[in-house]
């Protein structure tokens, strides 16, 4: 238990002493300003990346063509990769099987993925990490690029209720095939999250953010305790110049 809460007090932020116990608590204060702790998703809590397994997903089972659609997919996540993605060409190629397919066919097979995709690369660790933000009072929020329809099943599974990520448009009860909004990619990321943070009232006095890449960049320079999670070379490299935290989940 001690070194669960020093290993908490390098990441979250300084415990306080319990007026009940004296001992170390992780409880919020009553009253207390809520907290945030926000979460990437793929290669963060996840071991991989859901965007692109999906793809995978519907390229293994027949679903796609499953040599043009799969290179034309690793290609794309490559450029997520170095950081130079085009976020519009991707979203009008990823989104289009969304548009041309019936709502509950699409719904069949994302509980497929869940099971068969999802689940295999939840982190122990990273379910772990929520455990100990929810044990602290902090109001969790799950900020993702990838879109909300891959994404908010897996928001559920981890137990985070607030989820911003790339908005699919919806029309008549179906998909479009079209993004609707800011994406939630880079600097999206900060918009989107400004915007709720008006709606809610809330700040980001106290925050922290764990992402894997840096894409996410922009956004971790924005929170007060940024911590790099497995992170790609170049996010490592900047993380160690700023002195922030560099942890593993896997």
């Amino acid at each position: 238990a001690a070194a669960a809460a020093t290993r908490a007090a390098r990441v979250i932020g300084k415990p306080y002493k319990s007026r009940y116990s004296g001992r170390l608590s992780w409880l919020a204060i009553k009253g207390a300003p809520v907290r945030l702790a926000l979460f990437d998703l793929d290669n963060t809590l996840l071991g991989g990346d859901s965007d692109h397994a999906w793809g995978d997903y519907l390229c293994e089972r027949g679903i796609l063509d499953g040599i043009a659609y799969k290179a034309r997919n690793d290609a794309f996540y490559q450029d997520y990769l170095a950081g130079n993605l085009n976020i519009t060409d991707y979203l009008n190629f990823s989104l289009e099987i969304l548009g041309r397919t019936e709502m509950a066919q699409l719904q069949q097979w994302h509980r497929e993925f869940m099971r068969d995709c999802v689940e295999p690369i939840i982190l122990a660790k990273g379910e772990a990490l929520l455990a100990e933000h929810r044990e602290a009072g902090d109001k969790l929020l799950i900020i993702t690029a990838t879109n909300r329809f891959v994404t908010a099943p897996i928001a559920a599974r981890l137990g985070v209720d607030t989820l911003l990520a790339t908005e699919c448009e919806v029309q008549d009860g179906r998909y479009t095939g079209r993004t609707t909004d800011v994406p939630c990619f880079k600097e999206g990321k900060v918009t989107r999250l400004n915007r709720w943070l008006g709606e809610t009232g809330l700040s980001l006095e106290g925050s922290c953010f764990y992402s894997d890449s840096l894409n996410d960049l922009p956004l971790l320079e924005q929170v007060t305790r940024p911590v790099a999670v497995d992170p790609d070379p170049k996010l490592r490299a900047e993380a160690e110049k700023r002195g922030w935290p560099v942890i593993s989940l896997r």
